[in-house]
């Protein structure tokens, strides 16, 4: 048994869409296929060639060969699921059985309701947005009045967006704790995240104060394993927080992907 694996997750690097491409609106996802298809000549990632990058695309005869130092291949999914917690989740061993809810359509009634009587606020927003788009169209008016910034994605996620320096980041991060108390049951989404900004109208910007609040894994995983068996576990980025802590015996956040590298 190796004594140290490094595990690197790169995100939006697909190449190549899953066959249940069309349940999720993916059919033709190919991200690294069509960022070479942008960029043609220009297109140059000569150390991802050498672990085997360029065999895994549809256009391998149009890259350059490189002489390969690695073992290369491509994964499928088998949780009925797409987002972040379920692709990690499945990596570390565990395959959902049903997938985690997602509200393309905003939150339910009730649960909306739930939570402005809990965090005794209004909220503006509940809809499925671009975090970017969603606090340039909704940033003036959260600030007008105080009320919190609802949305979602594609991923199952309740997104709350504040301006860090007229709300406050505790307060902002004691009203996610709230959510997570509520989403619970049928409505259990895999993810609470506050996404502070800060700026003014026209040049609003998220800051990397970021912070998730996870379901815990409901069965043991391979990060589990390595822990109890007394190995360390380090997680980089928003490792941790993707697992709630469970099976990691440390941690190191980042702030932005140039920190992270």
């Amino acid at each position: 048994m190796p004594e140290r694996i490094v595990l690197i997750v790169l995100d939006s690097t697909g190449v190549g869409e899953l066959p249940d491409a069309v349940s999720y609106n993916d059919v033709g996802a190919d991200t690294i296929g069509h960022i070479f298809d942008k960029a043609e000549k220009s297109f140059s990632l000569p150390n991802m060639a050498k672990l085997g990058l360029y065999k895994l695309l549809n256009r391998r005869d149009s890259l350059p060969c490189a002489d390969i130092v690695g073992c290369y291949g491509k994964m499928m999914t088998k949780s009925p699921a797409k987002d972040t917690m379920a692709g990690h989740w499945e990596m570390s061993g565990i395959i959902l059985k049903t997938p985690f809810p997602v509200y393309p359509k905003g939150f339910p009634k009730k649960v909306i309701e739930e939570f402005e009587k809990q965090i005794d606020a209004k909220i503006i927003g509940n809809c499925s947005a671009s975090g970017t788009e969603i606090i340039n169209r909704l940033g003036s008016e959260h600030q007008k009045t105080g009320c919190p910034i609802i949305y979602t994605s594609a991923d199952s996620v309740f997104q709350i967006a504040v301006h860090e320096e007229t709300f406050g980041l505790d307060r902002l991060y004691k009203i996610c704790e709230t959510a997570r108390n509520i989403l619970c049951g049928e409505n259990a989404v895999g993810r609470i995240i506050a996404r502070p900004f800060i700026g003014t109208k026209d040049s609003y910007r998220r800051t990397a104060n970021r912070r998730d609040y996870s379901l815990t894994p409901f069965e043991i995983t391979v990060l589990d394993k390595i822990k109890n068996s007394g190995g360390d576990v380090i997680a980089i980025g928003k490792i941790e927080d993707i697992f709630n802590g469970k099976g990691i015996t440390e941690a190191v956040h980042t702030e932005g992907n140039l920190n992270g590298m």
